[in-house]
């Protein structure tokens, strides 16, 4: 599938809980995997939940979770999701350090979810690096932590550790992993799912946007706009920006042109259509943008290997 690395076996995330973890942490670490395996049809990740003892976990808002112990872990894998959330202060203890250390050598990666850099830090894992953590606890962390580089950021990634500021940037930050594993794109394509990046206020003139919130805005309109495809001069234009800063944007941050991605979002459009209902493939290339059932067929069959009809057969 274009746009898609080929990749060897599934990257594994274990996600380690304690009690009054936040729900929507968990959910908004683990649901862009799970919708990256859906999109791909096969299995990219693979998640489990673990604690420091094993045994039922229960979040802040009284949903119990089966874990198994950290220690049981065999192989460690490729990710480790530390996730405290409430109560992060009771779990600042020699045995939660003395685990984390541990698990540093085996893991690939740590990353502190919402406040658990503040575990990873008393650690000593976070020493000499930049950090952040959930906002309401910035000042104090970076007080209490004089040796880590405390930056107002959404996440951080650096090799082998990851901070993440809260449960809404959790998300974002999936999706950074999936992008930087896969492609720009694929990552757009999850997010989509989740409506994530389609909220447009095009009556507020915007103000210098990040590359990524650029590209975000574009292809809401894009998503907005598949039946009856906007030209890019127009895109530009609800977007107050040149064309040729637009197609600088979208090839630094995409490797496409906005006319490749507007394509790409169109055929997967299409594709969900074939797989969900049993509308025509002339009808389907209707709604999809295209005037031409055969033009779409081909468009379709270079995109992901087969034309619909046999797409179709297929599920």
């Amino acid at each position: 599938m274009q746009f898609l690395k080929k990749t060897l076996k599934p990257q594994t995330i274990s996600v380690l809980l304690f009690e009054q973890f936040s729900n929507h942490c968990l959910a908004n670490a683990i649901e862009p995997f799970r919708a990256a395996n859906t999109i791909a049809h096969q299995a990219l990740y693979e998640w489990r939940h673990y604690s420091l003892q094993g045994g039922t976990v229960t979040s802040s808002s009284g949903l119990p979770v089966a874990t198994a112990s950290l220690l049981d872990i065999r192989p460690a894998g490729d990710f480790l999701f530390v996730m405290p959330s409430y109560g992060f202060r009771d779990y600042a203890n020699p045995r939660t350090s003395d685990s984390l250390r541990a698990a540093r050598k085996r893991f690939q990666t740590l990353a502190g979810m919402d406040t658990g850099a503040w575990l990873l830090a008393v650690a000593g894992l976070l020493d000499g690096h930049e950090a952040t953590i959930h906002w309401d606890e910035f000042t104090s962390f970076s007080e209490t932590f004089p040796d880590i580089e405390a930056v107002e950021k959404r996440f951080v990634i650096e090799q082998g550790i990851i901070t993440c500021g809260g449960a809404a940037t959790t998300f974002e930050l999936a999706l950074e992993l999936i992008k930087s594993r896969h492609s720009a794109l694929f990552a757009l394509e999850v997010a989509a799912l989740f409506m994530h990046g389609d909220k447009l206020d095009l009556q507020d003139p915007f103000k210098r946007l990040s590359a990524d919130a650029l590209v975000l805005s574009a292809t809401a309109l894009m998503r907005r706009s598949i039946e009856n495809p906007l030209p890019i001069p127009k895109i530009c234009e609800y977007l107050q920006i040149d064309q040729r800063d637009l197609e600088k944007v979208f090839q630094s941050e995409t490797g496409q042109t906005p006319l490749a991605v507007y394509k790409a979002i169109r055929l997967r459009q299409a594709r969900r259509m074939v797989e969900l209902t049993r509308l025509s493939i002339t009808e389907i290339a209707e709604r999809c943008g295209y005037r031409d059932a055969s033009a779409m067929t081909r468009a379709y069959r270079l995109e992901f290997g087969q034309p619909p009809v046999a797409h179709r057969r297929s599920r």
